[in-house]
């Protein structure tokens, strides 16, 4: 394979976006303004960003030659997810082709106990960690840490998937004689009382020149994010130590586009929780809430193209996901839906963006955004919105 993408050429460039989830679907929408194409590698015709896409194959993440026969028809290859096979995106860049994250920094994402060790090594706060192949393991981590123990999937985990708080010997045991034999590799991780969920974004070129998004806060409950508020509630000094904790993993990990980094607040000490290496949902606001969202910048960043500022348009920003419920579409409700408010006269009222998924139960099914000048007035609003939406109000 030959590298395709040149600085100056006449035709405009093809993204390949491998995934074809709610994140590529925006990067798409993010794309048509500056006339970027984009090809989606889709596990099944009706994902949410293959229902969008002209250019659709469709693959397996996991899968080398859909890998490679991909890649072959993009100028740069980009990513909606991390659950993909490392070994072949490495082999399409020792024969040239353009991925943008590589392999090696999508590892960050991927692999939950090599982040842990990597960050560590460079001196970045992480909550103590070991590996867990067996449940003595946990008596050792315990004498030295206490309980209750947090145990992870070192891989593969989301929305609060592969991460269990065990709280005692007696739940221990009889977890790790359920997960035996399954083939998942676990870690432990010191119990923390978390303050508050912080997250940053940091878009990143291939040189390294970058630029930082607002430090937000994130509301989780049950493991997923409910909730964005853009800035977050907390002092000056925390804001801009979260802000360089985020370029100094960003430059850690060499990752080109956008890199998230969610972050505990325990006391005023800040601790690494997750890494992603592709835009991530701690960024929607930014679609109507800065100057240049993040699928904007990250498109411009895979391509090696100058970034665009990340300033706040608004005193806040909230965003609020939509969790299916189970009930039928979300098309009847967004009349109502648009007129949440009553609207700020200088900020308009909501921004639904609807992801195409079917109304699963948890399921993400899109979010909404709202942008004020009084943070409380404009939660209310994000939330009012989002609960008409998913059928929770009427």
């Amino acid at each position: 394979m030959t590298t395709r993408l040149q600085p100056d050429s006449e035709r405009f460039p093809v993204v390949g976006i491998v995934g074809a989830g709610p994140l590529a679907r925006l990067m798409i929408q993010a794309a048509i303004p500056l006339g970027i194409g984009v090809r989606v590698l889709a596990e099944r015709a009706d994902d949410p960003a293959a229902l969008v896409c002209p250019n659709v194959d469709i693959g397996m993440p996991n899968n080398a030659r859909h890998l490679r026969e991909f890649a072959a028809r993009c100028d740069v290859v980009t990513f909606d997810h991390e659950l993909v096979y490392l070994d072949a995106l490495a082999e399409i860049e020792a024969g040239g082709g353009i991925v943008r994250p590589g392999a090696q920094a999508l590892r960050y994402a991927r692999d939950r106990l090599y982040q842990r060790t990597e960050c560590k090594r460079a001196g970045l706060p992480v909550p103590e960690f070991a590996e867990a192949p067996h449940f003595p393991a946990i008596d050792e981590f315990v004498q030295r840490h206490g309980w209750p123990v947090v145990v992870k999937s070192q891989q593969g985990g989301y929305d609060g998937h592969g991460v269990w708080v065990l709280e005692d010997a007696n739940e221990a045991r009889d977890f790790f004689d359920a997960t035996a034999g399954t083939g998942v590799d676990l870690m432990l991780e010191r119990w923390v009382r978390i303050d508050r969920e912080l997250a940053v974004l940091v878009a990143r070129r291939p040189g390294g020149e970058s630029v930082t998004y607002p430090v937000v806060e994130t509301v989780q409950r049950g493991g997923i994010c409910h909730e964005v508020i853009a800035p977050a509630p907390v002092t000056p000094e925390i804001a801009a130590r979260a802000r360089l904790l985020g370029e100094q993993i960003a430059e850690l990990t060499q990752a080109v586009g956008v890199i998230a980094i969610e972050m505990f607040l325990v006391g005023d000490e800040l601790l690494i929780n997750e890494v992603a290496t592709r835009p991530h949902h701690s960024g929607h606001f930014s679609i109507e809430g800065c100057a240049t969202s993040q699928f904007d910048n990250h498109l411009r960043a895979v391509l090696d193209w100058p970034l665009g500022p990340t300033d706040l348009l608004a005193p806040f920003a909230v965003m609020a996901n939509l969790l299916g419920e189970g009930r039928d579409s979300l098309a009847p409700r967004i009349p109502r839906a648009l007129a949440a408010g009553p609207p700020s006269a200088r900020w308009g009222g909501v921004h639904p963006h609807l992801y195409g998924a079917e109304a699963l139960l948890g399921r993400k099914m899109g979010h909404v955004t709202a942008l004020g000048d009084d943070l409380e007035e404009t939660r209310a609003r994000a939330a009012q919105a989002a609960a008409l939406l998913t059928g929770r109000a009427t």
